[in-house]
């Protein structure tokens, strides 16, 4: 990823905030046998652990794809992003550009014994039940525990503890404030490329901006 003094963002909270709020994510493995392996989950940040850790499960074959364990892999983790017309700019000529917030996180992957690979399996499936009016907890009824320990042995779980990471917020920062506050409306309103979601990240970062000039 580019550096852009401008647009990093170096702050391990900042980057927690983010994997919190977008676990989906993406998983690359540079393997001796396939080359580059890339695989789809969702991941919890391990809340007590010091630094960054993450927690996750593949399902099999994907430990044996990645060689999981055997290397270093990166994990890109994906916030608010999107088009950014020109057309909201004070300046002429002008050109488009796409705001994001992306990190990529760096660690060997650790694997977790049947135990505690059934441990993250129950954290998962609770901090994605918890928001449901009824949620359906793994251990939720005998029936549901015997059918998630019959299955388990499919999964193998991980821990990741991140040694590096490489993250980036770009939300027109190198922009007056009038156009900024312009793109958020834009962003916020009915048109073609609407995205709440990127105005309200724009909104935090330039309100964290200027209560640090203030």
């Amino acid at each position: 990823m580019r550096h852009n003094p401008s647009f990093t963002l170096d702050s391990e909270e900042g980057v927690k905030r983010i994997i919190r709020e977008h676990p989906w994510m993406t998983i690359v493995s540079r393997t001796d046998a396939a080359g580059l392996v890339a695989s789809h989950y969702p991941v919890l940040l391990d809340e007590h652990a010091d630094g960054i850790v993450l927690l996750s499960h593949v399902g099999r074959p994907d430990d044996e794809a990645h060689e999981l364990g055997r290397h270093e892999v990166m994990v890109i983790v994906q916030g608010p992003h999107g088009y950014i017309s020109p057309g909201w700019y004070d300046a002429d000529p002008a050109v488009p550009t796409w705001n994001f917030v992306t990190a990529h996180l760096y660690g060997t992957p650790e694997l977790l014994d049947p135990a505690e690979n059934l441990r993250v399996l129950e954290a998962l499936v609770d901090h994605f039940e918890s928001p449901m009016p009824e949620p359906r907890r793994m251990r939720g009824t005998p029936e549901n525990s015997a059918y998630a320990d019959r299955i388990a042995p499919g999964t193998v779980g991980v821990r990741i503890p991140i040694t590096r990471f490489v993250a980036k917020n770009k939300m027109s920062q190198n922009k007056p404030a009038a156009t900024v506050d312009r793109i958020i409306d834009e962003l916020e309103a009915t048109g073609p490329y609407s995205n709440p979601s990127l105005a309200a990240e724009m909104r935090r970062t330039h309100e964290a901006l200027r209560a640090a000039r203030a």
